[in-house]
């Protein structure tokens, strides 16, 4: 099977629409939303959730009252004052230590100092990850909890998913939303994909961020392409985006024009190929087709 991951440099340059034209124009394909800090590939493919599972990412530390002297070496040695000693009393003493779950980072510091091993160390939960059927096949996405961190743990995990459901489907194709920017979860996203079709969009912080993301993907030795959204907003810099990608021995996948049909789609809660039939529509088959080319073995 192949996979291709669709990312940026930053949140909205579109390729969470072209994913999800991609999902409608590919024939055998399993999807993969990685974006959880902020996953909207959903929104467009209005998803049958069929499982549900529980996410987390690391642990947290719980105060056990019974147990608790209110010795304070819990507040001691936490670095990041989640030691409060504000706990209801039990029969040793007034007043016990509880332990701030949003201040908590899961070192395990105060479990390890803890002289009466009154602090319980728990897995936490810190969202949740789906398998859902779409109308364009299964898919695989996830809902981080409020001012949850994504690690990259839960993005690992939507890939493997996913990677299992297409070879239980005889599935031939995985089709990614990343993660955007160049951090750990855009890392978690593409490392061993097949193809990273990089979205950016012809503005100068477009440009920058598109040079970090070609750099990441260079750096892990994956095969890139580049798609300019938008393009016509400023063709002198389009033209800048495809001579500098030329020199960089990157193909131009496809570039896409502004069209408020984008919008509507999505207030339709369909794909771009589903709801327009102009230009636009084009463009998007153009670069897939595109896309499925540069997939093909030399």
């Amino acid at each position: 099977m192949k996979e291709i991951v669709v990312i940026s440099g930053k949140g909205g340059t579109g390729k969470t629409s072209i994913v999800a034209s991609f999902a409608a124009l590919a024939n055998n394909a399993v999807l993969a939303d990685c974006d959880v800090d902020a996953a909207d590939l959903y929104l467009v493919l209005e998803p049958d959730i069929k499982q549900t599972h529980d996410f987390s990412g690391g642990k947290l530390a719980s105060v056990i009252t019974e147990k608790c002297i209110g010795c304070g070496r819990c507040e001691e040695v936490c670095n990041f004052d989640a030691a409060v000693f504000n706990g209801p009393p039990n029969d040793v003493v007034e007043r016990t230590y509880t332990i701030d779950s949003i201040a908590c980072e899961g070192c395990g510091l105060c479990v390890h100092y803890c002289p009466v091993d009154a602090i319980e160390f728990k897995d936490a939960v810190n969202g949740q990850w789906f398998i859902s059927d779409t109308r364009f096949g299964p898919m695989v996405h996830a809902r981080l909890g409020i001012a949850q961190e994504n690690s990259g743990k839960l993005v690992s995990l939507i890939r493997k998913q996913s990677k299992q459901i297409a070879a239980e489907q005889n599935k031939d194709l995985i089709i990614v939303d990343g993660s955007p920017g160049i951090g750990c979860p855009v890392i978690a996203s593409i490392v061993g994909a097949d193809l990273v079709l990089a979205v950016t969009e012809p503005t100068i912080s477009g440009q920058h961020d598109l040079d970090r993301v070609v750099e990441l993907t260079k750096h892990f030795k994956i095969p890139t392409a580049v798609c300019v959204n938008k393009y016509d907003i400023n063709v002198k810099i389009t033209k800048a985006i495809e001579k500098k990608a030329l020199e960089r021995d990157l193909k131009v996948a496809g570039k896409i024009t502004y069209d408020i049909a984008v919008t509507k789609a999505q207030i339709a809660a369909r794909s771009i190929v589903e709801y327009s039939s102009n230009g636009l529509k084009d463009q998007i088959v153009s670069l897939w087709e595109s896309v499925l080319d540069i997939l093909k073995p030399s």
